[in-house]
């Protein structure tokens, strides 16, 4: 019995062994195809003679406005390709002074001139040789990194690739990971049920028939396993508990709609309003320091810059419709409280000096708006009870801090004027 119980442990531990090395080895391989994509990647990079990095920051602050990168349209001619089209002397006069360049006579200047409604560009006669060389080397860099990337092996069917963080279903590799979690845990479980089971029957001196039992084989062994009572309790209670925990976990969760991103009608991204261009949450959002809602912003808002910036845009086209058929965009709502909860926008962002980020989380960063908080009845008051009131120069507050002062040595916060009460926030 005790050859083949040891010769059995050794295999099974064995073949775990086997897996767990396959399991871990996977993020290494992974990593490994990163690398070499990375470095292949890094030398698809366009050499042209510029600092990428500085020009980037070059290009952002002073050409994304009117241009880009690629062959995209925007207010001016997407500039992918200029540095094979033209030598760096040209380059360099039309950026410094492109009406001078126009008024040499310059066929390519004038045609783009006329092309794009003679909207006069701006000057930068202050950028040096460095500075623009590095413009054209991100223009490069940038409009090559499509292509790049298009180079790539295309998944089957056409779908996404396995590591997109934009699919909405998992990827392979996690799917993997996650059937080879399984099977081991499933394995182990087996390994352990069998060394509990023989070991009770050594205890209870059932030696001839735990013999007896080993020459049936591992299914004659699972099925003693199955019968023996303690071990159905457990895994009945197991169970119970399980499906109670999923249970309450659906009852918490019920109304609560973290993550929720759905999809607008306009693709409008926050991430390069917002974020890259900082253009200010109350620019568009007008109400948020005056009352109770932040306020959807109407079409003519987008059409203060869209009345000229990439009007041919499908996306933007959307606007010009919406407007000639005197018709508000449907925008979906992604915060919602439910009608028995009052949130005020104008009293947490105008008295309490909070940041969108603290409700929305980073805005800047999300090319999808979603819903990032809980936006529970627990998380408001736990806010409430970790937010300090900001007093200073404020005389409305000067007796309640005198107050609180006497007895507390903690500082003022807002569960301390009140914001604990239920009248606060329902009605």
């Amino acid at each position: 019995m005790d050859a083949k119980f040891c010769s059995f442990f050794n295999y099974s531990k064995s073949f775990v062994a086997i897996l767990l090395a396959i399991l871990l080895s996977v993020p290494t391989l992974v990593s490994a195809q990163d690398s070499t994509a990375a470095a292949g990647a890094a030398a698809a990079a366009p050499a042209g003679g510029g600092d990428a990095a500085k020009g980037e920051s070059i290009f952002k602050n002073n050409c994304a406005q009117c241009h880009a990168p690629t062959d995209e349209r925007v207010v001016g001619p997407g500039l992918k390709g200029a540095s094979s089209r033209h030598d760096f002397a040209w380059l360099a006069k039309w950026v410094r002074n492109s009406q001078a360049v126009i008024a040499s006579g310059d066929p390519y200047a004038v045609k783009i001139y006329n092309e794009y409604s003679k909207a006069q560009m701006t000057s930068f006669p202050n950028l040096s040789d460095d500075d623009i060389k590095a413009i054209f080397a991100y223009v490069d860099q940038a409009s090559a990194a499509p292509a790049a990337a298009a180079g790539g092996a295309a998944p089957a069917g056409g779908g996404a690739a396995a590591g997109d963080s934009k699919g909405g279903a998992p990827s392979d590799l996690f799917v993997i990971v996650l059937v080879a979690l399984v099977v081991v845990m499933v394995l182990v479980l087996g390994v352990l049920l069998v060394i509990v089971s023989l070991l009770s029957k050594a205890v209870k001196g059932g030696g001839a028939e735990t013999e007896a039992g080993a020459g049936e084989g591992f299914g004659g062994l699972l099925k003693r396993i199955t019968a023996d009572p303690a071990i159905r309790s457990a895994t009945l209670w197991i169970f119970v508990l399980l499906v109670l925990k999923s249970t309450l976990d659906g009852a918490f969760n019920v109304g609560v709609q973290q993550g929720y991103a759905p999809k607008q009608p306009i693709s409008f991204s926050h991430k390069l309003h917002a974020g890259e261009y900082k253009i200010d949450c109350n620019y568009c959002h007008t109400g948020v320091n005056r009352g109770k809602s932040a306020h959807i912003p109407s079409a003519n808002i987008c059409m203060n810059c869209h009345g000229v910036i990439k009007k041919e845009s499908p996306e933007i086209q959307k606007i010009y419709t919406s407007i000639e058929n005197n018709q508000p965009i449907e925008w979906v709502r992604v915060h919602n409280l439910p009608d028995l909860a009052y949130f005020n926008h104008a009293q947490h962002v105008n008295v309490g000096g909070l940041e969108c980020q603290n409700c929305h989380g980073e805005v800047e960063k999300m090319e999808v708006i979603q819903q990032r908080s809980s936006l529970t009845m627990g998380w408001c008051i736990d806010c409430h009870r970790k937010t300090e009131v900001n007093t200073k120069d404020n005389q409305y507050y000067d007796k309640l801090v005198q107050l609180h002062a006497s007895e507390s040595k903690e500082a003022l916060k807002v569960a301390d004027i009140g914001g604990l009460e239920c009248s606060k926030c329902h009605y």
